[in-house]
């Protein structure tokens, strides 16, 4: 640890060794949707579902980067970061999901490292952030079905073998409850389904993919680091909502948001899900012996992905699907474009609660995503404040015994969000989307300056 308690920002001076990170994802950023072989993902096949996405936008082309790569890092460079968070997409690499290997495809991530070793910068991928070979949609319902699992390993022992001399420092997933609700239970992502609790098997199979793959890498990078990237929420009641069913509802929002997926890991069993119907602890026959043990070997790290907090009040409606209601809070909190509710204590709340939760069993945890949309335009003062507040709180865990050893923005780039579409912007770097002009925004020198200092 320095011995300075702040830095020329004024903000906490945080230990030596801290990893300063942008992060991006490859459906959002790369473009070249079906050049050198790749084959189609369930984004490529959603966008083009009409409603889907606002505008019928597509990441088609998204911000180029598969073209423009060197661009982009050379804006990395100048940017002073530690390491790059980004995500290789699987149909890239096997186009059908299993089976036939693109060389193309892992050229290009081939080349992508090297760049960024290159320039000094740490290369951490993600192995997926949700964009499943369509093939294998088709073919079985993708994570509906268990071999899906077993697939994602046999993937990620190919990207390993490729990449694992180079890169030591992975991660599985991206945000599997993500995934699981909005893909497949609500159908407002892809693949568009819409099972509500019926996409419950879609949280285990992930999980198990995660494990799978996670021995996968062990076999093939000596000494690698292991994460996944979990999308985590402090849970809260309205100031008004006190009521025990509101609290009932608060705990099973907290199960299905963040236990769910952070238990089997750190536990190496599943929370009470009685509340969703569950009450067979094998789910029917979903989760098989030694699954468990699989999805719990040892990480090296936990990423945790943090925008806002969630409210919830007990269902309004005693026959509801599910057993809360999402609110909002009664306090007048500043929000994001997105509207969401900029809450930076609830981040030190997030972090001091999974220590508390996990004790010794917590591994060291890394801010793998936190940013904000903001309005288009370069002098993005509330994204600054946004970053410096969050930064902030993560200082404040730190003083309060959690292991946090590191912190990604997002984005390094304005990007495709989704099902937003280009709507929302969330870069360091602003994109014309028209041009593919990228332009470094006010926060990306502030962000710059904040790396330095610390280092100084």
């Amino acid at each position: 640890m320095t011995t300075s308690s702040t830095d020329a920002t004024g903000l906490p001076r945080l230990p030596d060794d801290f990893v300063w990170g942008a992060s991006t994802a490859a459906y959002q950023i790369e473009g070249a949707a079906d050049e050198d072989g790749k084959g189609a993902s369930i984004w490529d096949t959603f966008v083009r579902r009409p409603g889907a996405v606002r505008d019928g936008h597509t990441g088609d082309i998204a911000c180029d980067h598969h073209h423009r790569f060197d661009e982009d890092v050379t804006l990395m460079r100048r940017l002073g970061l530690d390491a790059y968070r980004f995500s290789v997409s699987w149909p890239r690499v096997m186009p059908a999901g299993a089976g036939r290997i693109e060389p193309r495809g892992l050229d290009f991530y081939d080349r992508l490292v090297d760049a960024l070793l290159g320039a000094g910068i740490e290369p951490v991928p993600t192995l997926f952030h949700w964009d499943l070979p369509q093939a294998l949609e088709d073919e079985g319902g993708g994570w509906l079905n268990r071999g899906t699992a077993y697939r994602f390993a046999e993937y990620a022992a190919v990207v390993a073998e490729r990449l694992g001399d180079r890169v030591k420092r992975w991660i599985t997933l991206n945000e599997p409850f993500v995934h699981m609700s909005f893909g497949y239970g609500f159908g407002v992502h892809a693949p568009g389904r819409a099972l509500m609790l019926d996409a419950l098997p879609v949280a285990h199979h992930q999980l198990l993919g995660h494990g799978l793959a996670t021995a996968a890498l062990r076999a093939a990078v000596p000494g690698g680091r292991i994460l996944i990237a979990n999308n985590c929420t402090p849970v809260r009641l309205r100031h008004d909502a006190r009521h025990v069913k509101d609290v009932a509802a608060a705990s099973a929002y907290d199960v299905l948001h963040n236990r769910l997926f952070n238990d089997p890991l750190l536990l190496g069993s599943y929370p009470d899900l009685s509340a969703y119907g569950m009450t067979d602890p094998s789910w029917g026959g979903v989760v098989r012996d030694g699954d468990l043990a699989t999805i719990a070997a040892p990480l090296d790290g936990l990423g945790v992905n943090y925008y806002n907090p969630t409210w919830v009040t007990a269902p309004a409606d005693p026959a509801a699907a599910l057993p809360f209601d999402l609110a909002e809070p009664a306090e007048p909190y500043q929000r994001t474009a997105f509207g969401w509710p900029v809450v930076p204590d609830g981040l030190t709340e997030l972090l001091t609660g999974l220590k508390a939760r996990y004790g010794t069993g917590l591994p060291p945890v890394w801010i793998t995503e936190n940013g904000c949309s903001q309005p288009s335009g370069l002098h993005d003062r509330a994204r600054i404040e946004y970053l410096a507040g969050h930064i902030d709180a993560v200082a404040v865990a730190l003083a309060r015994g959690v292991d946090v050893r590191g912190y990604f923005t997002w984005s390094l780039l304005d990007n495709f969000e989704w099902a937003e579409g280009y709507h929302q912007r969330f870069g360091l770097v602003e994109v014309d989307f028209a041009t593919l002009r990228r332009t470094p925004r006010a926060s990306f020198e502030w962000y710059r300056g904040l790396i330095a200092s610390q280092r100084s």
